[in-house]
């Protein structure tokens, strides 16, 4: 063979390599997942976190993976029924609070026990790594990506809550079962409702105030239908919920091992504290739409608060004396959370 025809023959392989591997590349299926939540596109979880994360996902899998986010319930459903979406695939991808469906996630509640945690960074790692220790049998049914929790929770109301006994006989809304139970043993009247049903709830009368972190309450105009926020004394809140963001099941499963590595190195401690910062930084935002709006925020003192958490313990007791019932050892649960949380918050 000639100089000339090995150059033509080697050339003619390389452009044979090379379509072959373009062929290859284009073969490989792109996995389009679909990602359901119920707040609107500009609240700050689904902005902050679960774009960025959705776009992360979709950087890291060179392409192949396509996220489409569906806001504010846009697939259809009610957000209670959002963790059931995800493990029975209506849904690919769900984010959702734990308490809208109560009684199902019962070692995970000790996270919303009263003055159980404040900062939603700190708090958030300490609660993923408990679901993964002590309540991952809550999440078998689904690929768990990140628990979390909210920053402080505080109320917000028409007329100003200035002590235990200014509470008592207000419509508050409640956004789980524990906080619910809180809310009678303060002396309030709960409502239980989901987030976004708030706003209208508030505008109509139905209810004289809400218990929900500063960080939702741009989305949702509570400085606008509200003039009054209470906060406690101390880094903790007087309540927080817990949060799911999980994958179904078998959607994960089926995935290649290289982009079930992209999803894992996108789920876990470090997610989870993602998503706390993004409500940590929320907060502060939505508190300064407060003091710019003029609106009246009380600060309850050291003693004040002492007495609200002294009357809240006894949701604890209650909790400790029902998940007895059911085989769980409640106070080792609570022991256990706030030494997670403790040592997060170093």
């Amino acid at each position: 063979m000639t100089t000339m025809n090995r150059r033509t023959a080697l050339v003619s392989l390389g452009a044979s390599a090379a379509t072959l591997a373009a062929g290859s590349l284009a073969a490989q299926p792109i996995v389009t997942l679909r990602l359901h939540q119920f707040l609107p596109p500009q609240a700050p979880i689904p902005a902050q976190a679960l774009t960025p994360w959705a776009k992360k996902v979709e950087t890291e899998s060179g392409g192949r993976i396509k996220v489409q986010l569906f806001h504010a319930m846009a697939m259809g459903g009610t957000p209670p029924q959002l963790f059931d979406q995800a493990r029975d695939g209506v849904a690919d991808l769900t984010w959702t609070v734990l308490g809208y469906t109560p009684g199902r996630f019962n070692k995970a509640e000790v996270f919303e026990l009263p003055f159980m945690s404040g900062v939603s960074e700190h708090s958030s790692r300490a609660f993923h790594e408990y679901v993964e220790k002590f309540a991952a049998d809550e999440f078998r049914s689904v690929k768990l990506l990140a628990a979390h929790t909210h920053g402080p929770g505080l109320f917000h109301t028409r007329q100003p809550v200035t002590g235990l006994e200014s509470l008592r006989g207000m419509k508050i809304r409640g956004g789980s079962r524990i906080i619910n139970n809180m809310l009678t043993k303060l002396g309030a009247t709960p409502v239980g409702m989901p987030v976004p049903a708030v706003t209208e709830a508030l505008s109509k009368g139905v209810i004289d105030g809400t218990t929900i972190p500063w960080e939702v309450t741009p989305s949702l105009k509570i400085t606008e239908l509200v003039k009054n926020h209470t906060t406690f004394a101390g880094q903790d809140g007087l309540f927080t919920q817990t949060f799911a963001f999980t994958m179904n099941r078998a959607a994960y499963d089926k995935l290649p091992a290289d982009l079930k590595k992209v999803i894992d190195n996108n789920s876990g401690v470090e997610v989870a504290g993602m998503f706390g910062r993004v409500m940590d930084d929320a907060d502060k935002v939505g508190r300064n739409i407060a003091v710019k709006a003029g609106n009246n925020i009380v600060a309850l003192d050291a003693a004040e608060t002492q007495r609200w958490r002294r009357t809240a313990a006894a949701v604890e007791a209650d909790w400790i004396k029902e998940m007895k019932g059911k085989n769980i050892d409640g106070a080792q649960l609570v022991a256990e959370a706030r030494s997670l949380i403790a040592r997060h918050s170093k």
